[in-house]
């Protein structure tokens, strides 16, 4: 099913925030939008997604009109390339730790009112954020954290998974999407805003090379929003295991519990604790996939509904405008062809 295996999608909240300071800056924001091939109308239907690589190439074009991989949202701009001199100062140190460290030495010699200040307590590594004043968007404190830890990550070839995640600031719209990105156990309006990882990472050794620094550079930062999800959480594992059978294939819940070894009123309780149930794991998974189908223009929208575990397309119409506010015909038209 190699057609099915999408990088997921993006909720176009977070495509609000994004262009946020572009707007208030009177950027050309629909022509940004395009260039990142997303319809400008589609922004404004509350429940569609926009793919992955949409929303990631946005960032690239948002940085490059703005000179600035924060997006405007420090008070001193991050210029373009900033990224790329933070990936040299910390690729030549010997641990983690010491990269960790010039990283955010780098980022106070940039930012103004962000700063991040790593900390050690007992098996508990913490990236604590200090910021001015009162508590800042959700995208703020996500994309300073994403770039920290998505780099961290890089730097030892494998995903470092949080164990918790706190932020100052209310629960976003989209907050399925961050904690997808950062952990299931991610809170709201606390004290303080921090991530931290277990403390046996930071003895790890970078282990890039300046050949990989220029592959991994290509996509990034853009690419650190979906190469290092959370993947440790039931409902990321189980989406995991479905994507390598066709939605028609996928067993019930008695049938998943069986497979994982577990009994389905534990399989039920824990998924509850991470704020979803087995049909909304499917639901999503099967609007990513036919969303990225939907991105074929060779595809009808009949072969994408069979693609998806429909056995009517009326079927298929009703719930992709359940999902994404939209039908499928009209999400297609609203949806750029890449160039």
């Amino acid at each position: 099913m190699a057609d099915s295996r999408p990088k997921g999608t993006i909720s176009v909240d977070l495509v609000r925030e994004a262009v946020q300071v572009a707007i208030e800056r009177g950027f050309d924001v629909p022509s940004l939008l395009g260039h990142s091939n997303i319809d400008a109308d589609l922004v404004r239907v509350p429940r569609a997604r926009v793919t992955a690589t949409a929303y990631a190439r946005l960032w690239a074009v948002l940085a490059d009109a703005m000179d600035d991989e924060f997006f405007g949202m420090d008070s001193h701009p991050m210029r373009r390339g900033s990224f790329r001199l933070m990936c040299q100062v910390a690729m030549q140190a010997r641990t983690l730790e010491r990269a960790l460290n010039r990283i955010l030495a780098f980022l106070r010699s940039i930012l103004d009112d962000f700063r991040i200040e790593l900390l050690i307590d007992g098996n508990r590594a913490i990236l604590r954020v200090h910021d001015r004043g009162e508590a800042r968007r959700m995208f703020a404190y996500a994309t300073l954290l994403i770039l920290v830890h998505g780099l961290c990550c890089w730097l030892v070839r494998r995903r470092i998974p949080l164990l918790e995640a706190s932020f100052r600031c209310s629960a976003p719209q989209a907050v399925d999407d961050y904690r997808s990105r950062f952990c299931a156990s991610a809170t709201f309006d606390e004290p303080v805003t921090q991530v931290s990882f277990d403390v046996s990472f930071l003895v790890l050794k970078p282990t890039t090379t300046e050949l990989g620094l220029q592959s991994f550079l290509r996509g990034a930062p853009a690419n650190l929003l979906v190469k290092y999800r959370d993947d440790a959480g039931l409902a990321a594992r189980i989406r995991s295991r479905l994507r390598r059978e066709r939605p028609n294939e996928w067993p019930d819940l008695n049938g998943l519990a069986q497979d994982m070894g577990i009994a389905a009123t534990t399989l039920q309780r824990r998924l509850q604790g991470e704020g979803t149930a087995y049909q909304a794991v499917k639901d999503e998974l099967r609007r990513d996939i036919a969303i990225d189908l939907l991105s074929d223009s060779a595809r009808s929208v009949a072969e994408v509904a069979d693609q998806v575990g429909f056995q009517e397309t009326s079927a298929f119409h009703r719930a992709f405008k359940k999902w994404t506010g939209v039908s499928p015909g009209a999400y297609r038209r609203s949806t750029p062809r890449p160039p």
